[in-house]
């Protein structure tokens, strides 16, 4: 989409190579992620078999500079690769969508090249990435963090405890970026995100440990963990851009990793809709597919409508993100909780009306709109409910 982005001409096509990514990750998951996503939803089985296969073909490095291993290409093409895997298994989307985005990308943009020379490569050889910024007491409210850093007596090495929540590839990472508070930081208890610090926490590490693992409503073959610090030794080669400077860090990643929510939940409207369409033209009632009965006409109508919508808003994010990296454009902090709010309630809406075409049927875990429908909730939680998203974009108009 928009071969023209750079030119300045508005050009609706997909570029060559963006047609070419779509295809190939669309063949990789209806060939590799569709027989094995029902068993792994169910199970709660990470996809790790699968994110082998995956990473053949390069695309874990894409948000990575090629210096350290990675495979760059534009941002509306990552988020066609998140739209093409949710079409199919937003679970493993997810998984892709915290390793490219909040750990890898995250690295990239603050580490020093100390940092990106010992982590980067690792991650585009495959090693999965997480980020951990939430805790029981700090989701939405993320500047109310109760995990602690302390300097070393020595100064070689931050001892960090406390417990993290809800982490994305929280047994699977090897790698996580994680915030906690600097103690020592002179705006500590005096600034409410004061002393927030970013650190590279290596799985290997002593006093690191993975706790309890949730039971969800849906994306369940993703693993969404707890993470347990118990006198946890970090080096302060570790730390990104200096301690105290991790609040805007996390708010920034936030800000990437909204667009790719926003691109699942696309995925996950599309692969509903097009069941749905399916279905719609192999059920017949009352002596005709039930396709061409007003109703269904319908909602299958205002469905097709509203994932364009939300397509459009997801390309542009994705577009105005690229800008502002590459080409010192404005933030694109609207555009991301714009593409977010919308796409995350077109997901719902979406798959709600799936359901409904397919009747008693779509209410069964025989039929590929269950799962759809599960999933698409958390597309307007995770990475900031839909209420702050409402927030975000309003602020931005006043």
């Amino acid at each position: 989409m928009l071969l023209g982005q750079f030119s300045g001409i508005m050009n609706f096509e997909e570029t060559e190579e963006q047609a070419m990514i779509r295809e190939m990750v669309r063949d990789f998951a209806e060939e590799v992620l569709a027989p094995t996503c029902l068993e792994r939803d169910r199970n709660q089985k990470p996809p790790l078999d699968e994110w082998k296969a995956f990473c053949e073909y390069g695309l874990q490095g894409i948000t990575i500079p090629e210096k350290y291993g990675g495979n760059p290409i534009d941002d509306i093409s990552e988020a066609i690769i998140v739209e093409e895997l949710a079409r199919v298994d937003p679970s493993f989307s997810v998984m892709f969508c915290v390793h490219v985005g909040l750990c890898s990308m995250t690295i990239s943009l603050h580490g020093n090249d100390d940092q990106k020379q010992r982590f980067l490569p690792r991650l585009a050889a495959g090693e999965i990435g997480a980020y951990s910024l939430s805790e029981a007491g700090a989701g939405t409210d993320a500047a109310a963090l109760g995990c602690r850093a302390k300097l070393s007596d020595d100064g070689s090495h931050y001892i960090l405890n406390g417990e993290k929540m809800w982490v994305t590839n929280g047994a699977s990472a090897d790698i996580y970026v994680l915030f906690a508070k600097d103690v020592d930081h002179p705006d500590y208890g005096t600034k409410k995100h004061g002393g927030t610090t970013a650190f590279i926490v290596d799985s290997s590490m002593e006093g690191f440990s993975v706790g309890k693992k949730e039971d969800k409503l849906g994306i369940r073959s993703s693993d969404t963990c707890t993470l347990l610090l118990e006198d946890c030794k970090v080096p302060v080669e570790n730390v990104l851009k200096g301690a105290g400077n991790g609040f805007p860090i996390a708010m920034n990643a936030l800000d990437n990793s909204r667009i790719g929510i926003a691109a699942q939940a696309l995925g996950i409207a599309q692969g509903a809709y097009e069941a749905s369409l399916q279905y719609a033209y192999e059920r017949e009632a009352f002596g005709k597919p039930i396709a061409h009965h007003q109703m269904i006409m319908g909602y299958l109508a205002d469905m097709a409508t509203r994932i364009d919508a939300a397509r459009l808003l997801v390309y542009k994010a994705s577009w105005a993100k690229q800008q502002h990296y590459e080409h010192d454009g404005p933030r694109h902090t609207k555009e991301a909780s714009m593409a977010k709010l919308y796409a995350g309630d077109t997901a719902m809406w979406v798959s709600e009306r799936a359901i409904q075409v397919h009747g008693g049927y779509g209410y069964t875990k025989e039929f590929p709109v269950e799962p759809f429908f599960r999933d698409a909730k958390i597309s307007q939680i995770y990475e900031g409910t839909q209420e702050v998203q409402r927030i975000v974009v309003a602020r931005s108009l006043l």
